[in-house]
C-alpha cells in the first residue's frame, strides 16, 4: 500500500537551506594559469541563498535561465555537496552524511523528477522495472509479487494502469512518460520531491494535467515539494510559497499570492510586467531590459543593479541585506530599504525608455 501521511497541523519547516552557496571552478588548466599569470575563475552558481520549506506545502523558485534554479535543486537531493552554508532536511544537514550508508536512509526520504521525461527514463528497460529499481534500490520489499504488485499501485496512483508495466518507454506520450517519472519517485515513500521544471517539455494542456496531477498527490500523500520553473503561471497554480532568483542569489521571497499580488524587487515586478496583459487593463508595466551578466563576472554590489532603472550609487557599492516584508517573507533591494520605488519613481522609470504595451 501506498503510505499516506496525514497534513501537517502547523507550517513547520522540513527542509531549510541556510547561506547556501555553490561554486565551481571553471579555471583553465593549471600550466596555462601559470604561463598566463592567471588566477584562479570561480563560477558562483548560488551564493548565500537561504529559505525554508515547511511540511506539506509547495515553495518554488523562479528566475531566468543562468540564475541558480537547477543547482539548488541537485543541492537539495545531495547530487551536489555545497561550498558553503548548510542544506538541513527534517533536523539533518546533508552536507554532514559523508558515507553511502549514512546518505542512504535520508535519500529515501527525498526523491527528484527531473525536466526531461524521454532522457530521464531508460529506453531499454520496461515501465515496471523503472518503478520498481526504487523499492530494490532501498531494499524495501523482496519478493517479486509484491514489488509487482506495488508497481500496479504506483502506476494507478499516477492515473495509468497496472498493465502499462509491461510496457517500454517508447511506447507513451510525453505526458505518460512524466507520470512514470512521478511514480518512480514515490515508489520509496518519499516526503520531499524536488521538481526540477517537470512540464516545460509538454504541451500547454498535458501541463495542466501533470500539476493537478501533483496536487493531487500532495493532498493525499502530504508531500513537500520544491518546484522549480521558469514559467510564472504554472508557479501560480502549484504554489504555497515562492522565491525569486538573480544571479545566484535569493532576490525575494514570500507567499504566493501576496508576491504576485504585491511584488517588491525590482526585478520581480519586471519578471511579472513581462506576462501578456490578456485582460488589456492598460497598465503601465516596465519590461526587464538588458542582458543577463556573466555569473563568471557578475557585478559588485546587488547583481541587478545594470538593469535596475531605481539603482543608485549604493546599489552599485553595497550588497543588500534581506529585509523581512510587513505581509510575510523577505527582500533584498535598497531602493525597497530606503522607500525609493514611489509612484512617482515609477513614472519617470517609465519615460526612461519603459513603455507601456
Amino acid at each position: 500500500m501506498v503510505e499516506v501521511r496525514p497534513l501537517p497541523s502547523a507550517d513547520s519547516p522540513l527542509v531549510e537551506a541556510v547561506d547556501l552557496a555553490k561554486h565551481f571552478d571553471v579555471s583553465p588548466p593549471w600550466l596555462t594559469r601559470v604561463l598566463e599569470r592567471q588566477p584562479r575563475t570561480l563560477l558562483k552558481a548560488v551564493d548565500g541563498v537561504s529559505f525554508a520549506v515547511p511540511r506539506g506545502r509547495t515553495f518554488s523558485l523562479v528566475g531566468e535561465s543562468g540564475c541558480g534554479k537547477s543547482t539548488v535543486a541537485r543541492l537539495a537531493v545531495g547530487l551536489y555537496t555545497p561550498t558553503a552554508g548548510r542544506l538541513v532536511f527534517d533536523g539533518t544537514d546533508l552536507a554532514g552524511l559523508n558515507s553511502r550508508a549514512a546518505m542512504a536512509p535520508v535519500r529515501r526520504r527525498l526523491q527528484m523528477i527531473f525536466q526531461d521525461p524521454f532522457a530521464s527514463l531508460n529506453p531499454r528497460w520496461r515501465v515496471r522495472d523503472i518503478v520498481a529499481e526504487p523499492i530494490r534500490a532501498h531494499g524495501l520489499l523482496s519478493e517479486t509479487r509484491a514489488i509487482d504488485r506495488r508497481v500496479g499501485e504506483l502506476l494507478e496512483l499516477v492515473r495509468l494502469t497496472a498493465a502499462d508495466g509491461q510496457k517500454y518507454p517508447h511506447e507513451f506520450s510525453g505526458g505518460q512518460r512524466q507520470r512514470i517519472s512521478i511514480a518512480r519517485a514515490l515508489a520509496s515513500n518519499p516526503e520531499f520531491l524536488v521538481c526540477d521544471e517537470p512540464t516545460s517539455a509538454l504541451d500547454v494542456s498535458v501541463q495542466a494535467q501533470i500539476l493537478n496531477l501533483m496536487k493531487d498527490l500532495q493532498r493525499e500523500l502530504g508531500l513537500t515539494y520544491l518546484f522549480i520553473s521558469h514559467d510564472l503561471a504554472v508557479v501560480y497554480h502549484i504554489s504555497d510559497y515562492v522565491g525569486v532568483m538573480y544571479l545566484g542569489r535569493l532576490v525575494e521571497w514570500g507567499e504566493a499570492r501576496s508576491l504576485f499580488r504585491k511584488p517588491q524587487h525590482p526585478y520581480t515586478r519586471m519578471l511579472l510586467d513581462a506576462i501578456p496583459d490578456l485582460e488589456m487593463t492598460g497598465r503601465r508595466r516596465i519590461p526587464v531590459r538588458g542582458e543577463v551578466p556573466s555569473p563568471m563576472n557578475p557585478p559588485s554590489g546587488c547583481h541587478f543593479y545594470p538593469r535596475c532603472p531605481f539603482a543608485n550609487e549604493r546599489c552599485r557599492a553595497e550588497v543588500p541585506l534581506s529585509i523581512t516584508l510587513p505581509h510575510g517573507g523577505e527582500v533584498r533591494c535598497h531602493a525597497v530599504e530606503e522607500g525609493r520605488l514611489t509612484e512617482a519613481a515609477v513614472r519617470q522609470a517609465l519615460g526612461r525608455g519603459a513603455s507601456a504595451p
